[in-house]
């Protein structure tokens, strides 16, 4: 037990009470915010019309309905156009910005930093309405090109952190290292920088692809009926009709970010052995 707990193996009772009691408010809050999520999966496999409990039956007659209707699969189109786009843009934008912070010193750093992460503390509907102003006279709203590049300043913040940390643990002598030998610059970010902190740029598009994937509120603002996206059919879905084919498409969402996970937890690992942290 004490090992489980990371407990001193001289550790007094009040201590290991106070872990085992820590342990417990850990593991029951994990379930009130997993169990609701996870909830949804049985669900998805309904064979009834409606979302209720208990089941009457096993069925994948909403996975069919989801894959073979075109109204869901140009959402999942769409979703996944502006999310990969957006991503793109986002991590070039991101790790640039990131080495750009990082390299330079100067009285109004710590502001431009801010601004460059503000992003990911204004209320998403603050951004959407502002978006929707701003591209309105620009003729972009309505188009899946305005919703790429408001997922992409969205997206970007996550970028920024992610790469920053990790160039935390680079070394600069080994650019310099890289420019004594004749490299340029180009090519001592491409031989050098790039190999190191890429666990982190790989994590960053990874964050920033599901911050796009899954945004609904700008969207809703930014997008008609033939640009919906996956997350917005969804909720159009919820409002007028709600139907287990939308646990289905959250089941696959669900499925999504496990998988993204693990990839994210492999890079961090990764990257933890790449600075020598044991």
């Amino acid at each position: 037990m004490g090992s489980i707990l990371n407990l001193p193996p001289h550790a007094t009772g009040a201590q290991k009470a106070w872990h085992v009691a820590l342990w417990a408010l850990t593991a029951l809050v994990l379930a009130f915010l997993i169990l609701p999520i996870l909830v949804i999966i049985p669900l998805s496999f309904s064979s009834g019309s409606f979302l209720n409990f208990p089941l009457p039956g096993l069925s994948l007659r909403w996975y069919h309905e989801l894959l073979g209707s075109e109204r869901w699969l140009s959402s999942l189109r769409n979703s996944v156009v502006v999310a990969i786009s957006s991503t793109l843009l986002a991590t070039v934008l991101g790790t640039l910005a990131s080495l750009g912070l990082q390299r330079a010193r100067f009285p109004g750093h710590a502001l431009v930093m801010a601004l460059v992460i503000s992003p990911m503390v204004v209320p998403l509907v603050i951004v959407a309405v502002g978006v929707y102003f701003f591209y309105a006279p620009l003729g972009l709203t309505g188009s899946l090109l305005g919703l790429t590049l408001a997922h992409t300043a969205l997206a970007a913040p996550f970028v920024v952190i992610t790469v920053s940390a990790t160039l935390q643990g680079f070394d600069t002598n080994l650019s310099r290292a890289a420019a004594s030998l004749g490299a340029n610059q180009t090519t001592a970010f491409f031989r050098v920088t790039l190999p190191i902190i890429l666990p982190g740029v790989v994590s960053g598009a990874l964050f920033a692809f599901v911050t796009s994937f899954d945004e609904v509120v700008v969207a809703l603002f930014l997008t008609g009926p033939g640009e919906r996206t996956l997350p917005r059919q969804m909720f159009d879905g919820i409002r007028e009709n709600i139907s287990p084919v939308i646990a289905a498409a959250a089941t696959l969402l669900i499925v999504l970010s496990i998988l993204l996970m693990t990839v994210m937890e492999v890079l961090r690992r990764r990257s933890e052995r790449l600075r020598g942290i044991r």
